[in-house]
């Protein structure tokens, strides 16, 4: 990447900034590579960052099937994190694992684990738990009656049972009779088919949609050496990172993340060192640095990638409290050269907000992007589905500095330091992210980020991440070139 023209005074943010177009012999957009090349198995460089709102398992592995890679956060338990890991490791690359409800739940409670929206469903279970027990490790066992397409219950009573419903189960694809994602769209065509279930030897395994299938014939799966979905899991920087680490790689985990808010820091280097001293075979990712200082030094102690970014997120209040950050294109930039003098790989981490800014963090030369409150109102993410009193879906998100990550993080202390611990909480505690009705799943949202990036790189003449970097000329923009580029929201 180059500057075009005058190189920049100051520190500059994605807004600052604009790609300008050069020769391409690029054909189709479809014919660009963006395999991140940094050890992980990421086929898309989008990562979904390890916050309590965004990440559990459901979005882990929705994320892996289409390229990227999900980071389980540090505050779940020992068990609930393996039983998290386990949970991705058994779901197809191809199709889905739809939500469980038993027979005896209304339509309600069903709502509450996602909304009516065209492509998901609900199995239903006979001997299932109440539907208002939000786990989405909870597998098929038990007699499943039937999957229901989610959206069809927008037009059921809500006090209807959906054993009472089972007549709008969907129909059933035979996972056996298909070869391959292709052959499974053109079954669902050929059936007429938008939404069906899959089984496997008689019994469901998971359900499909019709852009679901679509999707399998375009993006490649993030998948380990036994063809299992990748999940990534992070490591809190504390005196058992260690152990935590070994434990989390024994589960299934792919890779580590070393995650605290200030990574350039001694607590952060020696959990790194005890990581790296377990040669555990897997990536080792850590941050939050903004300079080249925190890189060299947290590459030494063992990081093969370094998370950068402190500030920019959406639910961060650090800047803002603490007068700490720093406008993350500069800091991705400086961080990116440095990491390539040492041998490593950057991930940019916050401060996305509409696929530009992922294309000019690739074009900085980040391997990753990472993603947090933008996916945090998705379908797959963790959390009950909420209405806003105006007919409008959204999920919760919080920061994880904030009151409600602390309460959670910290429960199990005595009191007094539960409470010394609650005093010093930072952030924003709630914030409600709608779920937007024309891309209310993870997988639109990736396939709006990725047509852009694909796009930007066809304008570069790249047909990889790598000749993007090389190849990409930025210019510098003020606030009104910024607006300038934006669509108006009325017409004329």
């Amino acid at each position: 990447m180059h500057f075009y023209g005058a190189q920049p005074q100051y520190d500059l943010t994605y807004s600052d900034v604009f790609l300008i177009p050069s020769r391409s012999d690029v054909g189709s957009r479809l014919n660009v590579s963006l395999g991140s090349g940094d050890g992980t198995g990421m086929t898309t460089p989008l990562v979904a960052s390890n916050m309590n709102a965004v990440t559990g398992p459901r979005l882990a592995a929705s994320i892996a099937r289409r390229g990227g890679l999900g980071v389980l956060p540090q505050d779940l338990g020992a068990d609930e994190t393996a039983e998290a890991i386990a949970w991705v490791k058994a779901q197809d690359a191809v199709w889905d694992a739809p939500f469980r409800a038993s027979a005896g739940a209304t339509v309600a409670e069903a709502l509450r684990l996602a909304p009516p929206v065209a492509g998901f469903g609900v199995a239903v279970v006979a001997d299932a738990a109440s539907a208002s027990a939000l786990d989405d490790r909870l597998d098929l066992s038990g007699d499943v009656l039937g999957v229901i397409e989610l959206q069809r219950l927008a037009r059921m009573p809500h006090d209807a049972t959906l054993g009472d419903l089972l007549h709008e189960a969907a129909p059933a694809i035979d996972a056996a009779a298909v070869g391959g994602a292709r052959e499974l769209f053109d079954l669902l065509v050929e059936r007429e088919l938008e939404f069906a279930a899959v089984v496997r030897d008689g019994r469901i395994v998971g359900s499909i949609s019709r852009n679901g299938a679509l999707r399998s014939t375009i993006y490649e799966p993030a998948i380990d050496g036994s063809g299992r979905l990748r999940v990534a899991a992070a490591v809190g920087a504390n005196a058992r990172a260690g152990d935590r680490a070994r434990d989390l790689v024994d589960a299934g985990a792919d890779v580590l993340v070393v995650d605290t808010a200030h990574g350039h820091q001694g607590a952060t280097l020696r959990a790194l060192e005890a990581v790296r001293g377990q040669d555990l075979g897997v990536p080792i990712v850590a941050g939050n640095v903004v300079s080249a200082s925190g890189v060299r030094d947290l590459a030494a102690a063992g990081a093969h990638i370094l998370k950068v970014g402190v500030g920019p997120g959406a639910m961060c209040t650090t800047r803002m409290m603490t007068a700490v950050g720093r406008p993350q294109f500069s800091a991705v930039l400086e961080c990116v050269e440095t990491a390539d003098a040492v041998g490593a790989h950057v991930w940019a981490d916050g401060g996305v907000r509409y696929p530009r800014d992922v294309a000019l963090a690739l074009a900085a030369g980040a391997s990753g992007v990472m993603i947090g409150s933008w996916f945090a109102g998705t379908v797959e993410a963790p959390g009950e589905v909420r209405d806003d009193g105006d007919g409008r879906w959204y999920k919760e998100s919080f920061g994880m500095a904030s009151t409600r990550a602390v309460e959670q993080r910290f429960s199990r202390l005595d009191a007094y330091e539960y409470a010394r611990k609650l005093l010093f909480a930072e952030g924003i505690s709630s914030s409600r992210i709608l779920i937007d009705p024309l891309r209310p799943s993870l997988e639109d949202l990736i396939d709006m980020i990725t047509t852009g990036v694909r796009s930007s790189c066809t304008y570069a003449g790249a047909s990889n991440l790598r000749e993007f970097r090389d190849r990409a000329r930025v210019g510098i923009q003020s606030a009104a070139g910024y607006e300038e580029g934006k669509a108006l929201p009325v017409s004329w």
